[in-house]
Formats: structure tokens, sequence, C-alpha cells
């Protein structure tokens, strides 16, 4: 997410509306992080790795 979208100010003018805003940060809060468990390695890719990666030999 980009960082200008977090810092905007919105304005909630609808009361249902903002109960439903505060209910689901409340939500957030109360769910945990779970961390994931990865499966495969990673590396970076570069130049001509990448057209090598998707096959691609031009």
């Amino acid at each position: 997410m980009a960082t200008k979208s977090i810092l905007k100010n919105i304005k909630i003018r609808d009361k249902q509306l903002a109960h439903t805003f505060v209910s689901a940060l409340g939500e957030a809060e109360r769910r945990k992080y779970k961390p994931a468990q990865l499966t495969r390695e990673c590396k970076e890719l570069t130049g001509d790795n990448i057209k090598e990666f998707f096959g691609k030999h031009i």
C-alpha cells in the first residue's frame, strides 16, 4: 500500500459507516499475525535471468 493513501484524511459523515469502520478496526486489532512458513527457496533474478526464468530466449 502506498504511504500517501495511509496518511490521507477522510471524513465519515454517516453514523452507520463510522460504526462499521470502527468495528473493522477493532476486529483487525484482535486478530493476531500468523507467521507464514516458507516452503520454497527464494533467489533474486536480474537481467537475462528473468527471461530465462520465464522461458523467454530472445
